[in-house]
């Protein structure tokens, strides 16, 4: 592998971390841009306090930098543009534009990787949900800046119409339909620009819009399991991926169905630092710096459950109960409900014990 290398993250959150972690122990060094001095990538890595659309900033990080990567989508796609040197920047910044617009990232999805979406329209005002059909039922979404559940309507009736009107007449919006489905399912996939691999199929199980707990493998057939990772492999082949990629999809009864993209490493792929020979940070890192990448053998089936701002005591005692279970803390100065503040992965395969209390992982 190449020599030692200056790595900079934009953002410094728990993925900006736990990517740093990585390099760290390849022998990299890693400079991190975040608005908070102390964000949790600051516990292992220079930080330059800014704004991510601070360009000065950004040029800061790119002169200091032999790469560049990002833990986020919400990163000013102009502003990299702008600073990063040719090849500084792997994974480049169309698949930033892609995954930031959803009307983008449906457009990519369906017509240039031709894979299985669900039923979609693009809405510019709520004169588009005109005559909408109430038989069905659909999401909206914003085509830019929603996340865990924000910037979404979910229609199911006459008066979810009327909200969703309102936020048609604020934002470009996606409208999908809903799909039918068995499971919620995500594969990560790493690429160097030329070739890939490809982790087991992850089951994820959202309370409130929130991931709250994978499964790996998912519970579903090995046809499927094939099928889905075929997918993500092709998606990865069509942006000639640098770096980790999560696709999200939908499993039914006999399809795979793409729901969306993230262009980083993701929440449902931490189980993969203590079950798997390679974690998603570990692949990530390799793949931007344009190293061979490793096939990924799963040591054990895994759980992961997420830690919320709420769940801090109850994460501590199931850990002093199941001294085998990996508890995980960002470092982050608050515990707010709802915050992601750290995850326990659990290798076993009684997925259903596992919950940070009886009955749900998110209470």
């Amino acid at each position: 592998m190449s020599s030692t290398k200056t790595i900079g993250i934009i953002g410094g959150g728990q993925l900006g971390q736990m990517m740093a972690i990585s390099a760290i122990y390849m022998g990299h060094k890693v400079i991190a841009l975040d608005p908070a001095a102390d964000c949790p990538a600051s516990r292992v890595a220079e930080v330059i306090a800014a704004p991510y659309d601070d360009v000065d900033a950004l040029r800061q990080l790119a002169v200091r930098c032999d790469v560049l990567t990002y833990e986020f989508e919400n990163v000013d796609a102009d502003g990299l543009d702008a600073v990063v040197k040719d090849g500084q920047l792997p994974q480049g910044t169309d698949l930033l534009r892609i995954s930031q617009n959803r009307i983008f990232e449906k457009d990519f999805l369906s017509n240039k990787a031709n894979v299985p979406v669900a039923p979609y329209k693009v809405v510019h005002s709520s004169s588009d949900l005109d005559g909408l059909d109430l038989s069905k039922n659909y999401v909206l979404k914003t085509a830019t800046g929603g996340y865990d559940g924000h910037g979404q309507v979910v229609i199911r009736s006459e008066e979810n119409l009327a909200d969703a009107c309102q936020l048609a007449d604020t934002a470009d919006c996606v409208l999908e339909e809903f799909v039918d489905f068995n499971l919620e399912i995500s594969v990560i996939v790493s690429g160097n620009g030329t070739d890939v691999t490809v982790f087991p199929v992850q089951e994820n199980i959202h309370r409130n819009n929130i991931l709250s707990k994978t499964i790996v493998p998912a519970r579903i057939s090995d046809e499927l399991s094939a099928q889905a990772q075929a997918m993500a492999v092709h998606i990865a082949k069509q942006l000639k991926l640098s770096g980790t990629l999560c696709v999200e999809m939908f499993a039914t009864d006999d399809a795979i169905i793409v729901n969306e993209i993230a262009p980083r490493p993701h929440n449902s792929g931490h189980y993969s630092i203590e079950a798997c020979d390679f974690s998603q940070f570990d692949t990530h890192i390799l793949g931007v710096l344009g190293a061979p990448l490793p096939a990924i053998h799963l040591h054990a089936p895994a759980v992961m459950l997420n830690v919320l701002g709420q769940h801090m005591e109850k994460a501590q005692a199931y850990v002093r109960a199941n001294p085998s279970a990996h508890l995980h803390l960002y470092g982050k100065l608050e515990a707010k409900p709802n915050r992601k503040m750290g995850h326990v992965t659990i290798l076993t395969a009684d997925v259903d014990s596992c919950e940070l209390i009886a009955g749900d992982a998110s209470s």
